[in-house]
């Protein structure tokens, strides 16, 4: 399997299916939609990067649960992210699901079985909704059998759709049937080769089509043998992959590694997947049985490598972490070598070489890749005196690199955990990384890059406002007449911002976007690679098509005036509120907090996401792909933040604050000195949804969950700013000398996760005691992480509210950077990175929201309320403008 092919597979998650999971279809059946939702949410969390929804069930009104399903996972932000697979046969079912669907979704599925008038007229809606489209392999005459037959059919419905609907082609994905094999009927030995096939003239003669297919049925002559029908999956997938299959609907969970599958049934497996063999099912059913109790028993590790050569011996200690042995080890090479140089380019660099293919395949994850990385560098940390010494003694020049990298975060952004990653991951690969760290001006960056005759530029940021800096950086290239790559990476960064924002600035080189650090030595390598012009006009080409798309899209999604959105605000009885009156007014102060209570609050999840590591905690302990990795990784971080406890490496402060505030005007929120509202304090400002709505719901903005102040309802806000990174540059800091980004990376990802761990316990204790609106309340920490209670506490700068200068605001409120000794950057990024801060609504109704795209009417009176010129708000909330500053707004 390709690098590349492996990791751009999507996965599709089938269990909110009521046709394909009992589970579902039963919590559905009950009207249990909370628990249903929970099945959605748990798809994502293992890793489904779209969600397949089906509610063709003969006694539901499936129009009704596909319609309510929906618009309740909408409301979910960690569900709504992932884009929705509406999956029906029935037109009515599909329409009621376009029709509430947030963002671009896929309709599963059309196809010519009814002939092409039929499902042109279909297409056409589809297109209308501006949703892609799954076109099963099935014509007048039936489903296609054979490879010929289910190719003629896809070529047959491309050639209508992109001519006749006018369909992007990127938007066509293509099912070619994937049918039950080993059944015992002759005919269908072939289905899974011809589908195979089938997929690979797609990819190669139907220029950006998608292909896609339900793996499930594959194994259907098997149901009740999880371990032969995992295996089959796996195999299947492996050469579908291979020839071009984009995504596929199948439990990621339960997915047996290609590896590690017996050999002896991978085999048989194999023969009956790509029909090798006459007899290829009868030996599967003969030997199924066996295979039938649960995979194998994992093998006992022992010492007996430390027997084999020693450049065995340096493969197996970097391919699994192991550095106890480095220095002996790296010492007997040198022994047998002329010069020390030679250990690093000879059986270092091969071993390296195995842990990038390796991870390349998919078979290696990134933390063992950093765990490499840290062996690697003592064993060159072992032989730099030599090196140095044989320099001084013979005048040799150092050896060059396969490529000079210059990296950085950009100003006003305090970030770089995910840069880190990137910058280990390139080292293991013989790149040369010049990381200038952190709140990185542009001047610096390009001044640096010229002086060492960097190959490329790396860019990094996590804060909306690293956005708009990328795009200076990108300019100040094309102005100076750089013509390198520019590499765009971090949380906020996107293809879709690199090609529509960043590239027009930079004509005479090319940004490229690397979504993670799997993909970054892929990029670079063929950045210098031979191939490099036809790689980049390759990207060029795909760019072009993403920005096009992006203006259709904007265009197509329809919104509403600001005075409408206002008028359909979230409706709340005040009348019948009575709001609880918090303990004090004014700030409080924590020292000093007690690490050890704020670790029991840790949520792990997003500790291994951190690491690449998809799945959800504990789960993914026991994940079939990842189970083992995450075992380590666990136990790694638990031995180090025992230590970090125990050593006080790094302090807690934080502050919280209440005060009377009620809603004024339609989306402000005026906070007062006191409780006779004389004296206003500060004033919040909110952002209000303004797409389109049907079905009742409404255009919220986080003012409507304060009581307006002519409703004569006292009420309160909240806000808060925390931290856990005292001391943590420092500490980082030591172990980068130490050469040990393993455990660098890792005391920042654990500082992290003891922020948000702050903020989640801080949040209790006022909704508990500081604020005291739920003193009943007894949640788990697992409830507590899962957010049951009452109220919110949204920041700044996310989703509710993407203007990252109310933090301003909201700091002065709290006097953060004396109270808490957390400061703002000019981007208002937090430093230290290891911060949380926000406000705090109590009202039950309050809710999370995501403010979306807004229209030039919204800029234009939130910079009358802000006392700002409206190109400034434009600045700052360039991210979710539905227009282009220097263009008309889109109709």
């Amino acid at each position: 399997m390709t690098s590349s092919a492996a990791q751009s597979f999507i996965m599709i998650g089938e269990r909110t299916n009521v046709t394909g999971s009992a589970k579902f279809r039963k919590l559905i059946e009950a009207d249990n939609y909370d628990r249903a939702i929970e099945v959605a949410r748990e798809q994502v969390e293992n890793g489904a990067q779209i969600i397949d929804v089906n509610m063709d069930e003969g006694l539901l009104d499936s129009e009704a649960a596909m319609t309510r399903f929906l618009n309740l996972i909408a409301a979910e932000p960690d569900i709504a992210r992932v884009p929705v697979m509406i999956d029906s046969s029935k037109w009515p079912v599909i329409e009621a699901g376009l029709k509430c669907a947030q963002g671009k979704s896929i309709v599963n599925s059309i196809s010519l079985k009814e002939g092409e008038e039929a499902f042109l007229d279909q297409a056409r809606k589809i297109r209308r909704y501006g949703a892609a489209v799954v076109v099963m392999a099935f014509d007048e005459e039936g489903q296609a059998e054979t490879a010929e037959h289910k190719f003629n059919i896809c070529a047959r419905a491309y050639k209508l759709l992109t001519e006749q609907v006018g369909f992007p082609p990127e938007d066509v994905i293509f099912d070619a049937n994937i049918f039950a094999v080993a059944t015992g009927i002759e005919e269908h030995n072939d289905y899974a080769n011809a589908f195979i096939e089938a997929v690979r003239r797609i990819k190669t003669e139907l220029p950006y089509a998608k292909t896609s297919g339900g793996v499930s049925n594959l194994s259907f002559a098997f149901r009740g043998n999880d371990p032969v029908r995992e295996a089959m999956h796996s195999v299947f997938l492996y050469h579908a992959i291979r020839a071009g299959l984009d995504m596929a609907i199948v439990n990621a969970g339960q997915l047996a590694v290609y590896e590690d599958i017996n050999p002896e049934l991978r085999e048989l497996v194999e023969d009956v997947i790509l029909n090798r063999r006459d007899d290829a099912t009868d030996r599967l059913l003969e030997a199924a049985d066996k295979f039938k109790g649960g995979p194998q028993q994992k093998r006992v590790q022992d010492l007996s490598w430390r027997e084999k050569p020693v450049g065995e011996r340096l493969t197996h200690a970097l391919v699994h972490g192991i550095a106890d042995y480095v220095d002996e080890d790296t010492e007997e090479a040198r022994q047998q070598f002329d010069r020390p140089i030679h250990v690093i380019e000879g059986p270092l660099m091969d071993g390296m070489n195995v842990v990038g293919d390796l991870f390349g395949e998919g078979k290696m994850f990134l933390p063992q890749v950093v765990k490499s990385a840290r062996v690697m560098k003592k064993a060159v940390a072992y032989l730099m005196p030599y090196m140095e010494q044989e320099k001084r003694d013979l005048g040799i020049e150092d050896q060059p690199a396969a490529g000079k990298i210059v990296m950085a975060t950009v100003k006003g952004d305090v970030h770089d955990i995910g840069k880190n990653i990137v910058g280990v991951v390139l080292q293991c690969n013989n790149y040369e990384v010049i990381d200038l760290g952190v709140m990185v001006p542009s001047q610096k960056i390009l001044d640096t890059a010229r002086e060492h005759g960097a190959d490329m530029i790396g860019l990094s940021g996590l804060i909306t406002p690293s956005l708009d800096e990328m795009c200076h950086v990108a300019a100040e290239m094309e102005r100076e007449e750089f013509d390198i790559p520019l590499l765009i990476g971090g949380a906020t960064t996107s293809q879709v911002h690199t090609a529509v924002k960043i590239c027009p600035n930079y004509k005479r080189g090319q940004a490229i976007y690397v979504s993670d650090a799997s993909r970054a030595v892929g990029v670079v390598s063929r950045l210098l690679s031979e191939e490099r012009e036809d790689y980049l006009q390759e990207i060029r080409d795909n760019y072009a098509k993403v920005t096009a798309a992006h203006q259709r899209g904007r265009a197509q999604k329809a919104r509403v005036s600001l005075k409408d959105a206002r008028r359909n605000k979230y409706a709340i009885d005040w009348a019948a509120y009575q709001p609880t009156k918090p303990q004090f007014i004014g700030t409080r102060a924590f020292r000093d907090f007690d690490l050890r209570e704020l670790a029991r609050y840790i949520d792990w999840t997003p500790f291994f996401a951190t690491w690449e590591i998809k799945g959800t905690y504990p789960g993914v302990l026991e994940d079939d792909r990842y189970g083992e990795t995450a075992r380590q990784l666990f136990d790694d971080a638990q031995a180090l933040l025992k230590q970090m406890l125990d050593e006080q490496w790094v302090h807690a402060q934080g502050v919280v604050g209440f005060w009377p505030a009620n809603t004024v005007g339609d989306d402000d929120i005026a906070v007062y000195t006191d409780e006779t509202r004389a004296e206003r304090l500060a004033t919040l400002h909110t952002l209000r949804q303004q797409i389109a709505r049907d079905s009742g719901r409404a255009n919220t903005a986080l003012s409507d969950f304060l009581a307006p102040l002519d409703s004569g309802v006292a009420d309160y806000i909240g806000g808060f700013a925390v931290t856990a990174g005292i001391g943590e540059m420092a500490i980082a800091e030591r172990f980068e000398r130490a050469n040990d980004d393993y455990s660098r990376i890792m005391v920042q990802a654990l500082c992290d996760r003891l922020a948000e761990a702050f903020a989640e316990r801080m949040h209790e204790l006022v909704r508990k005691e500081l604020w005291g609106y739920a003193p009943d309340e007894n949640f788990s920490i697992q409830e507590l992480i899962a957010e049951k209670y009452d109220g919110i506490r949204p920041a700044p700068g996310y989703p509710a509210q993407p203007d990252h200068t109310e933090k301003r605001t909201l700091f002065d409120l709290l006097d953060a950077e004396k109270q808490a000794e957390i400061a703002l950057t000019e981007s208002y990024a937090m430093t230290p990175p290891a911060s949380v801060s926000g406000l705090y609504f109590a009202h039950p109704q309050a809710h999370y929201i995501g403010v979306g795209k807004i229209d030039r009417d919204q800029v234009e009176d939130y910079a009358k309320r802000k006392g700002w010129r409206v190109e400034e708000a434009e600045r700052w909330l360039g991210p979710i403008l539905n227009y282009d500053p220097m263009e008309k707004a889109v109709a």
